[in-house]
């Protein structure tokens, strides 16, 4: 041991340690129970020494909380499901460098640019939240008619004023188990609203997500997304590389009311609540590549849903829907659809209650909107590989929905593409 340096080995020494200003480095080097709250001093960082190092804080109380260019590295920190395992002061100016790296929790991890807290930059690389429940937090964005949930990890610039920047770099985050989702968002990030401060991430890559939000079927003003990129992010790149899946109620797998140069997710997205979504649009993406499938089993639910802004190129391997009332794809607004044709393999739609039934869409709940299936006399807009083998189809059962749109839209400003279903404008 050094003199920047301690180990501790009780929770006595690890409370003394983030009071003394001479240690920069406080090393864990098993596992410590019952500990209270503790805050690192500005400069400090935290690590565990072997697999079992950890901290698990007293029942009911949040964990460990940064201030300023802190570093957490290799460690369990665990917290109750719906307390913070790690979070923020917002009374410091700034939150300099906070470096998380290979670290495990049990609760949410919150990082807010709120109160004093006005520059700052967040580096991510390996963080797995095994449990947490962020629906006590009552600072919930609003827009489109509906209030977000905060996610298991939330980023979050608050601050109202457009020249506060914060900085991010996210890779290697997941959240919850196949059988225990996280409760509320997955991954949340955001800027302060569309004026205010903004949120710049360079990259956002997440491994496994499982959320539930909790909603009450039938609600109308609430959802949460198992990523979700508010208003205010300007994210150079999002991949999301591990399977996403939502189980509740106005779920949705990916959701976007940002600005995303570049979303390509490689993995599964599957929903399994009523009125859940694959993926939906209100901000602006340049490029979107879904290469896996998107899936949903619940009522009312839709594969891609362009709600608003634009989507210059976007292309899926398979879209799936079962259950009334579910739409494979949806362009509904009347402003700034797609730009390019969404280009994608296979979209099928299976019925199992007569094809019809209700969802919710910009905070109303509303009956099955009209749609059309693109027949024959429509050109086959499949890659020519696809042609050629007989892959790419639009396979349906029953009286099928697979493409819907409002009374009121005119056009979409452009074409759009699908495999096994033909090129068609959409007009009414």
């Amino acid at each position: 041991m050094n003199g920047s340096e301690r180990i501790v080995e009780t929770i006595n020494d690890l409370v003394a340690a983030t009071r003394d200003g001479t240690v920069r480095q406080i090393t864990v080097s098993g596992p410590l129970v019952d500990a209270p709250s503790i805050t690192l001093l500005p400069e400090q960082s935290l690590r565990g020494a072997g697999a079992r190092a950890g901290v698990s804080f007293t029942a009911g109380s949040d964990g460990l909380r940064l201030t300023s260019d802190n570093r957490v590295h290799g460690i369990h920190l665990n917290a109750s499901a719906d307390k913070r395992a790690i979070f923020n002061d917002t009374s410091v100016a700034s939150l300099g460098s906070i470096e998380l790296v290979g670290v495990t929790t049990h609760g949410c991890v919150q990082i807010l640019a709120s109160g004093a807290v006005r520059a700052g930059h967040v580096e991510v690389n390996g963080l797995d939240i095994v449990a947490a429940d962020a629906r006590p937090a009552t600072d919930r964005p609003h827009g489109f008619n509906v209030d977000v949930i905060q996610g298991a990890f939330t980023l979050w610039n608050m601050q109202p004023e457009e020249d506060v920047v914060i900085g991010a770099n996210l890779v290697g985050l997941s959240a919850g188990r196949p059988g225990a989702p996280v409760r509320g968002s997955g991954i949340f990030v955001s800027g302060a609203g569309q004026t205010g401060g903004r949120l710049t991430v360079k990259r956002l890559i997440t491994d496994a997500i499982y959320n539930d939000g909790g909603i009450v079927p039938g609600t109308a003003d609430k959802i949460t997304g198992g990523v979700f990129t508010g208003f205010g992010a300007d994210v150079d790149m999002v991949r999301n590389r591990g399977p996403i899946t939502t189980r509740g109620a106005n779920d949705m797998v990916l959701d976007n009311w940002g600005a995303v140069d570049r979303w390509t997710a490689d993995a599964n997205l599957t929903s399994h609540g009523p009125s859940g979504i694959g993926f939906v649009n209100f901000g602006t993406v340049n490029e979107l590549k879904i290469n896996a499938p998107i899936e949903t089993f619940g009522e009312g639910a839709r594969g891609f849903n362009v709600s608003s802004g634009t989507i210059r190129l976007a292309e899926f391997d398979r879209v799936t829907t079962h259950a009334g009332g579910a739409i494979g794809m949806q362009i509904t607004p009347a402003d700034r659809p797609a730009r390019r044709a969404p280009r994608h393999r296979d979209v099928r739609r299976h019925r199992s209650i007569a094809g019809q039934g209700p969802f919710c869409s910009a905070g109303r709940h509303r009956p099955e909107h009209q749609a059309r299936r693109l027949g024959p006399r429509d050109r086959d807009c499949r890659r020519p590989q696809d042609q050629q083998s007989g892959r790419g189809s639009d396979r349906t059962t029953g009286r099928d929905r697979i493409i819907a749109h409002h009374r009121r839209l005119r056009s979409v400003g452009g074409w759009f593409r699908s495999a096994g279903i033909g090129r068609a404008q959409f007009s009414t």
